[in-house]
């Protein structure tokens, strides 16, 4: 996925996660509900404009399968206990953190939970209606990139703060040991970073570093 995606102008690469995935003709009427479920929900992303890349089941080789095929939405597609492709497909994503939206019946407020606290962009407890997919998932992708600005805008504070209090330490250096003021030794930490073409972050980390060297 790009860095900073459109989702509104690109045609997202899909993968759905279900426990359907080749059944033939069945007598099992929950296991033909559960068939008909995820034609509909296939067939509803497809009129949508996505792109489904694959559909997998939920086992232990699932990590491997997101890997290799690098989607941009991860759909979860669960009558009922979402919990173990959950799993699986978290720990897919700790390096790239994508949508996921699970679609179930399971109800239960652990579950949400659980599911939210991993991640999710949304959790859908409702019979599959073709006609709301394409607006549920919308809102999922809104909500998505909201929390994708706002970790984005936390590791930048805190990437500031880190810097903020390497440049402090480096003046404390400076003040005790040129016997300089604080503004001296700002202002030399500056000339020093613009001789070396450095931040100034970048150049009290040397100095930091030379003087753990010599203590």
């Amino acid at each position: 996925m790009p860095k900073n995606p459109s989702f509104s102008t690109v045609k997202l690469r899909t993968v759905v996660v279900t426990s359907v995935v080749r059944v033939g003709l069945t007598q099992d009427t929950a296991l033909a509900a559960q068939v008909r479920r995820s034609t509909t929900l296939r067939l509803a992303l497809l009129e949508s404009g996505y792109d489904i890349v694959a559909s997998l089941a939920a086992d232990k080789v699932l990590p491997e399968r997101i890997a290799q095929l690098q989607p941009d939405l991860i759909i979860i597609d669960a009558q009922s206990d979402a919990r173990e492709a959950l799993e699986h497909i978290v720990s897919a994503s700790v390096d790239k953190r994508r949508p996921i939206v699970i679609f179930t019946d399971d109800d239960q407020t652990s579950s949400m939970d659980a599911a939210m606290q991993a991640g999710v962009s949304a959790y859908i407890v409702a019979d599959l209606q073709p006609e709301r997919i394409k607006a549920l998932l919308n809102v999922a992708l809104a909500r998505f990139r909201q929390a994708q600005k706002l970790l984005a805008e936390l590791a930048e504070t805190r990437h500031k703060l880190a810097e903020r209090k390497l440049i402090e330490r480096a003046k404390g250096l400076l003040m005790v040991h040129q016997c300089l003021t604080e503004e001296q030794a700002y202002q030399m930490l500056r000339s020093m970073a613009m001789n070396k073409k450095l931040k100034l972050a970048e150049i009290a980390q040397r100095i930091l570093d030379v003087d753990d060297l010599l203590a």
